[in-house]
């Protein structure tokens, strides 16, 4: 069946954007900060917490970008005005990385001032490996200036991640590890990255131990179940407490394993994007994961 799901996968750019868009609605909030902060609160009353992400990473102007930083400011007074437990994620191109690097700073020094005000945490996303190093900067400059409610996000399937973790550990760091989903060249990548994702599950286990043993808050952002008992086994085995992690999950994926660790007593954050770049963002997740494509051909043939 999965080969099945990977080759309706590959012919999904061929499927009419309507029926798209009627799959996607599982996966993305809506177009408006009205519909993500819906979502979030029904989240909230069911027990998860959120971080909220506003679609769009590609941008070809600074007046883009600022426009993205306003979208951002909006999420942040209304997670303050409604009490919502979330906060938000960040991807640097979005606010200008690319373009301007001064300005992309500032961008995010205004978001931080924002959230600030409401002990909102910011999450900057890592995106390919051409802007790792600019983000880790981008981050420890941040962080040299006082700003403590912000934190990164570093990929389990990079040979380099194994020294990027080393500065950014430490009992007021919090960081989210995943897998990685960006298409790299194999030098960046860890052995067996390219053609097996379980190849990567010993590198992401040992820097969530790393995070575990330097007294790091870590987000452990996966839906690959046996990944997920490894590291409750290794928590467990370091007697560390579910206060000093969480897992994180997307809106719509696995939704009976994220139940199921809720009610384990586990801390679980539901990634909620948002805008009007429904498209692209479902057409990325269905390339991740193509059991996805399952969905979309069950509503064709529904159609």
């Amino acid at each position: 069946m999965s080969l099945f799901n990977t080759l309706v996968a590959s012919a999904i750019p061929l499927a009419p954007r309507v029926l798209i868009r009627k799959v996607s609605r599982r996966y993305i909030a809506g177009d408006t900060v009205a519909d993500a902060t819906e979502r979030v609160a029904a989240l909230n009353t069911a027990g998860f917490s959120a971080t909220v992400d506003v679609l769009g990473e590609t941008v070809e102007s600074l007046a883009q970008a600022d426009n993205t930083t306003r979208e951002y400011l909006k999420v942040l007074e209304a997670i303050a005005c409604d009490g919502l437990r979330a906060n938000i994620s960040v991807k640097p191109t979005a606010l200008g990385l690319l373009l301007d690097q001064a300005h992309c700073e500032r961008n995010l020094e205004r978001l931080l001032d924002a959230a600030k005000k409401n002990a909102t945490f910011v999450r900057i996303d890592m995106e390919d490996a051409s802007c790792t190093q600019r983000e880790i900067d981008l981050l420890l400059r941040l962080k040299s200036r006082g700003y403590g409610n912000v934190g990164l996000v570093l990929q389990a399937y990079l040979k380099r991640t194994d020294n990027d973790i080393t500065p950014l550990l430490g009992t007021r760091e919090n960081l989210r590890i995943c897998k990685g989903i960006y298409v790299e060249d194999r030098e960046h990548l860890v052995e067996g990255a390219w053609n097996d994702r379980g190849a990567i599950n010993p590198h992401f286990l040992c820097h969530v131990a790393r995070c575990f043993d330097g007294g790091t808050f870590v987000g452990v952002a996966t839906h690959d179940e046996e990944l997920i008992e490894q590291v409750i086994s290794l928590a467990s085995d370091r007697r560390i407490a579910k206060t000093a992690f969480e897992f994180q999950m997307l809106l719509g994926v696995r939704e009976n394993l994220r139940d199921r660790l809720l009610a384990e007593g586990y801390s679980v954050r539901i990634y909620v994007p948002y805008g009007k770049d429904w498209y692209g963002y479902s057409m990325r997740r269905i390339k991740e994961n193509p059991s996805i494509a399952g969905h979309l051909l069950r509503a064709l043939l529904v159609r």
